[in-house]
């Protein structure tokens, strides 16, 4: 066959055919419309492969398909069979595109209970993966390559802002391995990427360390002039040290003021496990005061906006610089930092239960259970001595430095 032949065909009153070579033959109906298709015997049995319509597939493309389809026969495969599971593969990778996927498991991580993420991380997470669903959110995760996830992760380290960059690859990485264990990808393009990001400055949370700071700190919390929750919220942050989020979202149902004990349930806590925390006589008299305001139900820490949401994330940090403290000399986080310091610098306490205290992880997991127990009645005396010591500070008195280990 020629061109010239192929553009001559006039449609007659019946279908018809023209062969070429091979198979290979144009299908003429008599509205006029031409189609490629290709005849081959598989098993002894025959059958047509439609490769296209003609003028958009021209007649060296439809006789390039031909040789590629009578390859496949030859190793006893069907073309047509083949052609079908093609079109239903794009079809399934067109559903499967980053974007998808990456809210797929972003719903897992969040519905997995104790594995799982909390909400501060699952909202963290969610926003850097959305900065990447611009440039990747829509292509189907398999045809997504090394190189299109450097210049998406770039795109975020062009901003100075190198810590979510190098997140945002993690998550990515997080998201294809994913789907390779959901049989949707191959491997994970991301595993080539490691070091291709600049390595962001460790930063630590500002904390005043020393006792007589301390002490003024305390002092200048308490003439903390506030209508809201900031002051209370300020001074009690001191005697319980536990992660600003825990403390914004705590809950009335949460805290038992009889038994003194505040039990944080795994899915607020950064390792995903409940934590309790002792209450000293202190804590307690604070949180009276605030279950006068807030309490029985619902956050202790209410927003000023709606008691259905929780004190914002940025409160505590604007008390403290509303106080004169700038984000270099202390912050929310910097309670912390100050109790483990002063409590380790103590010398009184076991390593174990200042660590058992922060919730720290343990990657022992026969030692962490062991700690929980071991150290609880010790947890208790050490909550009271740490706010009895945080009182003796905000007093002014001469502070006695704490005696070396093994000395005096």
């Amino acid at each position: 066959m020629t061109d010239v032949e192929i553009r001559n065909a006039k449609p007659r009153a019946k279908p018809y055919k023209l062969g070429d070579a091979r198979g290979l033959y144009l299908f003429v109906t008599p509205a006029g419309g031409k189609s490629w298709r290709f005849k081959f015997r598989l098993d002894g049995k025959e059958g047509r492969l439609v490769i296209g319509p003609y003028p958009e597939i021209s007649l060296s493309e439809a006789r390039r398909r031909r040789e590629e389809a009578r390859e496949m026969v030859a190793h006893g495969k069907d073309p047509s069979r083949e052609k079908q599971r093609a079109k239903e593969r794009r079809q399934v990778e067109a559903k499967n595109t980053f974007a998808i996927i990456s809210a797929e498991y972003c719903a897992k991580r969040k519905a997995d209970g104790q594995g799982g993420w909390s909400p501060a991380t699952a909202k963290r997470s969610e926003y850097l993966l959305s900065r990447l669903n611009g440039p990747l959110g829509s292509l189907p995760i398999g045809e997504i390559e090394p190189a299109d996830i450097l210049a998406a992760v770039r795109k975020i380290e062009a901003k100075g802002t190198l810590e979510s960059a190098r997140r945002a690859l993690q998550l990515a990485g997080m998201v294809f391995r994913y789907a390779v264990t959901t049989q949707r990808l191959k491997s994970d393009p991301t595993r080539d990427l490691r070091g291709a990001l600049a390595t962001p400055k460790v930063t630590h949370y500002a904390a005043i360390l020393d006792p007589a700071k301390v002490g003024e700190l305390l002092r200048a919390i308490d003439g903390y002039e506030s209508l809201g929750m900031t002051r209370l919220a300020l001074q009690l942050a001191p005697h319980v040290f536990v992660r600003p989020g825990e403390l914004r979202h705590a809950q009335w149902d949460e805290i038992d003021l009889d038994g003194a004990l505040w039990t944080i349930p795994a899915e607020k806590t950064k390792m995903r496990k409940d934590h309790r925390v002792p209450l000293s006589r202190q804590a307690v008299a604070i949180l009276r005061e605030i279950h006068a305001i807030t309490g029985p139900s619902g956050f202790v820490f209410p927003s000023v906006r709606t008691r259905a949401r929780p004190m914002s994330e940025n409160t505590l940090n604007a008390g403290l610089r509303r106080l004169g403290y700038g984000s270099d000399e202390m912050t929310a986080h910097g309670f912390r930092a100050m109790a483990a310091t002063l409590l380790n610098e103590s010398g009184k306490w076991h390593p174990d239960a200042i660590e058992r205290a922060l919730a720290h992880g343990d990657a022992d997991k026969v030692r962490a259970a062991y700690t929980r127990g071991a150290h609880w009645q010790e947890r208790v005396e050490m909550a009271q001595w740490w706010s009895d010591h945080l009182d003796t500070l905000r007093k002014g008195a001469d502070v006695v430095p704490f005696p070396e280990r093994g000395t005096g």
